[in-house]
């Protein structure tokens, strides 16, 4: 992926980063550290990413209001990507713009007793967000074919035959109204231990660090595997794959904010009218002392 292709920045950021359908995916062609869309310099992209943060503000204003009255409309982010690709920096930095009572986040972790009992989408539906919310999964239901395939949780009949499974859901969703807007943080080998590092370099920063992220580490090219296969296979216009470069960080949150609102201006949500008398109630209120 080129840095800045001439006459990219005309056009829409998710054509840029959406990956092609039916076609083998190869990561290692893909430059982690490019800025494909963005404004010139990391200043610029931070003037500009707060500018689109208070547009993105706005539109999920006003597609929580559409679900109080009945829209039944919703966005469903989905990160993805190796251990400190930025799933937890992009709720903080992109998500942290919005009014929380109307987005949803949910971080997968290991699947307790309950949820093993049932099948792995069992968890995923019980997080979706309702109608007017932006949901935000960090993982998501992309582990089963993921960890699963590299740590052998699973026969690979059970493992392949799950691609199959998450396309039926993901088109389900689509159907009865949800956005998804699917994220793979694409990180370089170099920049995750160089940021693993870091952790172990801070004090504060200590409790964010697991030496098991050495021995996943180690795993770096069966995971890369895993990954061309999921996006590979569970690709779909309803539910197309974004590859967000995500050595730098900026970039990464510069650009999932605009995703965000590129989906939400085709939505177009609307504010309800109201369902009272509104000069009847100016009156009314008025009148009061």
């Amino acid at each position: 992926m080129p840095k800045n292709p001439a006459g990219e920045k005309d056009q829409a950021l998710r054509e840029l980063l959406r990956l092609p359908q039916g076609e083998r995916i190869d990561l290692a062609g893909y430059d982690a550290g490019a800025t494909p869309g963005a404004p010139d310099g990391k200043e610029a992209a931070l003037a500009d990413a707060a500018r689109t943060g208070r547009r993105l503000a706005g539109l999920q204003e006003r597609l929580w209001a559409a679900g109080t009255a009945g829209d039944r409309r919703r966005v469903l982010l989905v990160l993805q990507g190796m251990d400190t690709s930025g799933k937890g920096g992009t709720v903080k930095h992109v998500i942290g713009q919005l009014n929380p009572a109307g987005c949803r986040i949910t971080a997968f972790k290991t699947p307790t007793e309950e949820e093993r009992r049932h099948d792995f989408l069992w968890r995923v539906r019980r997080a979706l967000p309702a109608q007017g919310e932006i949901g935000i999964f960090d993982r998501s239901h992309y582990e089963d074919v993921l960890i699963a395939r590299v740590r052998h949780l699973a026969r690979p009949a059970e493992i392949g035959s799950r691609y199959g499974l998450i396309n039926d859901f993901e088109r389900s969703l689509a159907e009865d109204g949800v956005t998804l807007v699917k994220c793979f943080l694409h990180l370089s080998p170099e920049e995750q231990k160089r940021r693993l590092l870091r952790r172990l370099d801070r004090p504060d920063k200590h409790w964010k660090f697991d030496p098991g992220d050495i021995e996943e580490r180690a795993l770096w090219p069966a995971y890369q595997e895993a990954y061309e296969l999921a996006l590979e296979r569970c690709a779909a216009p309803y539910a197309p794959w974004y590859l967000v470069p995500a050595d730098r960080k900026w970039y990464r949150n510069w650009a999932i904010t605009r995703l965000l609102v590129e989906h939400l201006r085709e939505l177009d949500p609307r504010y309800p009218d109201a369902g009272f008398d509104v000069a009847e109630c100016r009156e009314r209120l008025r009148k009061q002392t």
